[in-house]
Parts: structure tokens; C-alpha cells; sequence
């Protein structure tokens, strides 16, 4: 069945619905169900694809956070020869292996020569190598930018789940609110069709009867304007169903973007209203209350929250003075390993401003953003709870209601039915049948939109939930 559907709803000829073309089952009415419709809107609709990119966009950014910890090589060369002197050759190479807390391990090698070197530059003939450490004492320590980067690209990878779920939720909602309007119109163009027909019909059989001499030439005239306001009706449904299965065409995609549209030969799913719930998994919160725990929005912002809380901490830290002391252990090449620890560099650098203007507004700028966002938290938590109450009492009586619009249905099928009756023993008129067919066509369009609004107000109870897995 899936593959026959999917044959039919192929927009160009190509390969791939050749290979399927036999197993289409050519001439036959197939229903295209609401769960199958969502399944390929889920798997290959561009826009889903671009949401499950939020996670690559995270992971991208998690490699990019850990690269501040990559080892680093570097090495300067400079040289200066005029007139046959060798003014000065400087090499100066570097090995530095940053850790988690603002520590970093490095080695050096410097190989100096010249006429004119400063005495500063001056080493050992086979060069000078060293092995050190820097450790910062105040700032940096236990938090510092890159530990920071690092931990928010990991929060990032949560947020990136959450805004995948949020983006891919409202393109399974439109999909669907589409779908729903494709079948109240076709259920619309089913129904003008019937109602088209019997009015042809009937203004046959009237125009019979006036040749008889049973019917009056007016009775022509009424049979002859219902026919033409039924055939309007119909031209005019026929138009908004082909609309809405263009509109429903948007969605349905194949793999490497390959479009689809939707074939004359398929149908809406007819019992809808009995299985919605359970395609929408909407049944349980329905029957059992909601937990918002892990709700998409609420996790996002919780998320936004502990990345603020990190900056917080940095922005703390930079209250404390900038001391970072450093030492490296100095030796020729050959002798590294003879530990001549009298042979050192050592450098202390401080730093602090007086006013820390700066730091103080930076943190409670830092502050304020998470006491916005823990507001904006609370706010979320109690609309989204609301909102699910809100729906829930929507639907009950949009299911209430739509079973009262049926019994209506039937009532005025009933009347009808009575009065064409009444009127093959003459006892009634064309114009009382007419009005009682106008009677049930709006009872049926009330029916039709009600069971249309069942299905999109669960649908919106879906898009509150933002659960598209």
C-alpha cells in the first residue's frame, strides 16, 4: 500500500517511480492516511532536515570550543646579514599544551647567533632548550574563557535538541493543518457531487413530467435554478479541493528533494476523528496530566539560564587580580635530563584595576540576564500550562459538539427523506424538497467544519506539546 501511494504522489517521472510503478495498483482508490502522510513529512521534508542541522550546528560549535585546548606549535625566525655581516639569526620555537584550569605546560628551543645580538639572546652554542609551566594564581584559574567556551558548546548541544523539536514542530503543524483542509474539502466536493447529481436528476424528471402534462412549466424553472446553484456550488468546491491539494503538495517530498503531488485517485483517511489522537500521541495527556519537565521551551530556557550562569562566573572572576607566575627550567639540548635546577626563568605579571568599574557592571549586566530569563521561565511555564488546559477544553467540546452536528445530519436526512416521499404521492413540492436539501447541505457543512476543527484543535494540543518524535 505504501509504495502505491508513493507512486501516485510522485511529482515527475522518474527512475525511481519506474522501479514502483509495478507495484501500483492502477485504477483503484486508495486512502493516504493521515499517519503515512505525516511519516514522509517527517522524514524528507526540507525544512525538518534543516532543523535536525541544529545539532550539527552544535556539534560544530563543540569542536570548535574544544580547540581552544588544542597543543600549539610555534616558531619564529628572524635573520639580518648586510655586507657580509651576519648582524644577527634568531630562532625561537614553542610547544604549549593548555589544560583545564588556565594551567598550560610548555617547551622551547632558542638557537641565537650574531655580530650585533642583544645580550639577552645570547645561549649556548648548540642552542637552549626549556621546560616549563604557567599557572595563572588569580584570574583564570578556575574558570577562565575557553573553560567557559567549552561549557557553554556542551549546553549548546541541549539547546540545539530543543530548537530542533520547536523548528520541526511547526512544520508538522502547518503540514497537518493542511491535510485537515484538504479533506474537509474534499468531503465538501464529495458531498456538492451527490447533491449535483440528484438535482440533475430531478430536473429531468421534472421536465419529463411537464411533457406529460403531470407538472406546471414553473415547477421547470425551480428544478432548472436548484440544478444551476448545485452545479455552482460544485465548481466552486472543485476549486477550493484543488487549491488545498496544491497547498498540501508543499509537504511531500522524497529523498534528495524530489517534490511530490498528490494523484486524483487518492483520499483522506475517512475515520480521522477515531485515530488523531493516538497518530498526534495527544490521547494520553488528554486522560492524564502533562509534565512541562521536559517540554522543548522550558528545557531551552533552562538551558539560556545555565549559559548565563557560566558568564556569571566569568564575569565574577574577573574580579579578582590578574596574577600568573611562570617557570621554566633552562639547559643545552644534550644535558635536558641533568637537572641543574639552578638553571631557570621565572616571570610574575599582576594585574588589578583600581575602580573595577568595568568588572562590576559586566556582572550584574551578567545578573540581570539570567533574573530576564528566569522570569520569561516562570512566565513560559505557567502560559504552556494553561494553554494545554485551554485546548484540552477545546477539544472535549469540539467532540461534544461535532456528535451533536452528525444527530443533526441525520434529523434533517430524516425530513428529507420524509418529504420526497410526501411528494411521489403528491403531497408535497419541489420547493419544500429544496428547502429541506438546503436544510441538510448546511447541517452537513456545519458537520464537516466541526469534524475539521476537532482535527486542528488537536493538532494545535500537538504543536503546545512540541513533542515531533
Amino acid at each position: 500500500m505504501r509504495y502505491a501511494i508513493l507512486f501516485l504522489l510522485l511529482f515527475a517521472w522518474n527512475s525511481h517511480a519506474q522501479q514502483l510503478a509495478n507495484e501500483t495498483i492502477l485504477g483503484q482508490q486508495l486512502e493516504f492516511t493521515f499517519n503515512e502522510y505525516l511519516g514522509y513529512v517527517k522524514k524528507f521534508h526540507p525544512l525538518v532536515k534543516t532543523a535536525n542541522l541544529e545539532i550539527n550546528k552544535a556539534q560544530a560549535g563543540l569542536m570548535a570550543a574544544r580547540g581552544a585546548f588544542d597543543p600549539k606549535i610555534a616558531v619564529d625566525f628572524d635573520k639580518k646579514q648586510f655586507k657580509d655581516t651576519e648582524y644577527y639569526s634568531i630562532l625561537n620555537s614553542s610547544f604549549k599544551i593548555p589544560t583545564w584550569y588556565g594551567i598550560e605546560i610548555k617547551a622551547g628551543f632558542e638557537q641565537n647567533e650574531g655580530y650585533y645580538l642583544n645580550p639577552e639572546n645570547t645561549v649556548p652554542n648548540a642552542g637552549l632548550a626549556s621546560v616549563g609551566i604557567s599557572v595563572p594564581l588569580g584570574q583564570g584559574l578556575f574558570i577562565n574563557q575557553r573553560m567557559a567556551d567549552l561549557r557553554k558548546a556542551k549546553m549548546q548541544m541541549q539547546l540545539g535538541q530543543a530548537e530542533r523539536k520547536l523548528l520541526a514542530i511547526e512544520v508538522l503543524y502547518d503540514a497537518s493543518v493542511a491535510y485537515f483542509n484538504w479533506k474537509k474539502n474534499y468531503e465538501e466536493f464529495q458531498m456538492y457531487s451527490q447533491y449535483n447529481t440528484n438535482a440533475e436528476t430531478r430536473f429531468k424528471a421534472i421536465q419529463s413530467l411537464i411533457k406529460q402534462g403531470d407538472k406546471r412549466a414553473i415547477d421547470s424553472v425551480e428544478a432548472g435554478i436548484s440544478f444551476k446553484s448545485r452545479k455552482l456550488s460544485l465548481e466552486n468546491s472543485r476549486l477550493k479541493l484543488l487549491k488545498s491539494k496544491l497547498e498540501l503538495s508543499n509537504f511531500l517530498w522524497l529523498d534528495n528533494s524530489i517534490p511530490m503531488e498528490l494523484s486524483d485517485i487518492l483520499f483522506p483517511e475517512q475515520q480521522i476523528e477515531s485515530t488523531i489522537q493516538e497518530t498526534l500521541k495527544t490521547n494520553d495527556l488528554l486522560a492524564n496530566n502533562f509534565s512541562l519537565d521536559n517540554h522543548p521551551k522550558i528545557n531551552a530556557l533552562e538551558t539560556k539560564i545555565d549559559m548565563l550562569e557560566v558568564d556569571r562566573k566569568l564575569k565574577a572572576n574577573a574580579l579578582l587580580p590578574k596574577v600568573d607566575l611562570s617557570y621554566s627550567y633552562l639547559s643545552e639540548p644534550q644535558y635536558i635530563d641533568s637537572y641543574k635546577f639552578e638553571n631557570y626563568k621565572v616571570g610574575l605579571n599582576f594585574a588589578y584595576p583600581i575602580f573595577l568599574r568595568k568588572e562590576r557592571g559586566g556582572l550584574k549586566l551578567a545578573q540581570f540576564k539570567i533574573q530576564e530569563t528566569t522570569n520569561s521561565l516562570n512566565l513560559e511555564r505557567l502560559q504552556l500550562s494553561n494553554k494545554i488546559k485551554a485546548q484540552k477544553e477545546v477539544i472535549s467540546s469540539l467532540n461534544k459538539q461535532r456528535l451533536m452536528a452528525n444527530e443533526l445530519v441525520a434529523n434533517y436526512n430524516t425530513m428529507l427523506q420524509s418529504e420526497e416521499r410526501l411528494f411521489i404521492f403528491g403531497e408535497s413540492s419541489l420547493f419544500l424538497i429544496n428547502s429541506r436539501e438546503s436544510s441538510l447541505i448546511t447541517a452537513q457543512l456545519t458537520a464537516i467544519a466541526l469534524r475539521n476543527e476537532f482535527c486542528v484543535s488537536n493538532s494545535e494540543l500537538y504543536k503546545i506539546m512540541a513533542n515531533p518524535d
